[in-house]
């Protein structure tokens, strides 16, 4: 009930307003377990004052071995730019492959490769219409109630007016409750386009577990930097299904 009642709360705020591991943008090192299947249902969106932009769909995960999970992601991209008309569709399609190299019990971390492959969108007002890859390396490790976990890496392949870009962040987590877990993130990125502009942004998110295969997740943190142009709030929510 008290799952219940925090998410709801986390939502309401949310409506107001207009981004891994989700729901946080960096993302852990820990595959999805092997044989078994995470999905999500997920909405996203950032407000700018042009405007705000965002994405829905489903992000498939399945535990292909112990150390490795496949991933695919199917976002529909909208946008509400400021005086002008709405729109939306396809937008890039994902599809990642997280290979855990090193494990906490030996190392005292656990790391993992994720690199993930955006095809180009087939819709002409949303996505990029060229093929990117990111490399990213994250890293994380448990202690009783508390996790840690972050990195980064960089996109390229990038064209036209957008460009390559980094991107790095961390996030420090604390399970409260046998079904509900806090946590609070930073996150820093370069310009991903030509005359761009960085942007760092700090954000708090929660993980309520209804029972064993259904959870809740919600997200959501201001801009501190070129706020404006970049994102002056951002925020996630989901529900994901596991068995």
């Amino acid at each position: 009930m008290t799952c219940r009642l925090i998410l709801l709360l986390a939502l309401a705020t949310l409506s107001g307003i207009a981004a891994a591991g989700p729901p946080y943008v960096s993302d852990d090192p820990e595959p999805t377990d092997f044989g078994h299947y995470e999905i999500y249902l997920f909405a996203n969106g950032t407000d700018t004052r042009d405007g705000s932009s965002g994405s829905y769909g489903i992000d498939f995960n399945y535990g292909a071995t112990p150390d490795l999970q496949l991933t695919a992601v199917f976002p529909v991209e909208y946008e509400n730019p400021g005086g002008a008309s709405s729109f939306s569709g396809l937008g890039n399609i994902e599809l990642a492959a997280k290979y855990r190299f090193l494990h906490q019990a030996d190392a005292g971390w656990d790391v993992a490769f994720f690199p993930r492959l955006f095809l180009p969108s087939a819709s002409p007002h949303a996505g990029e219409k060229h093929v990117s890859l990111l490399l990213p390396l994250w890293l994380g490790r448990d202690w009783g109630s508390w996790s840690t976990f972050g990195g980064g890496g960089c996109v390229i392949g990038r064209s036209g007016d957008s460009q390559n870009y980094c991107l790095a962040g961390w996030a420090l987590t604390r399970a409260v409750a046998r079904n509900l877990k806090l946590g609070a993130e930073i996150v820093h990125q370069t310009p991903d386009t030509r005359g761009g502009h960085a942007s760092t942004a700090i954000g708090a998110g929660l993980l309520c577990d209804l029972n064993d295969n259904f959870h809740l997740l919600a997200y959501a943190g201001p801009g501190l930097q070129n706020a404006a142009e970049t994102g002056r709030y951002s925020w996630y929510a989901s529900i994901l299904w596991t068995f």
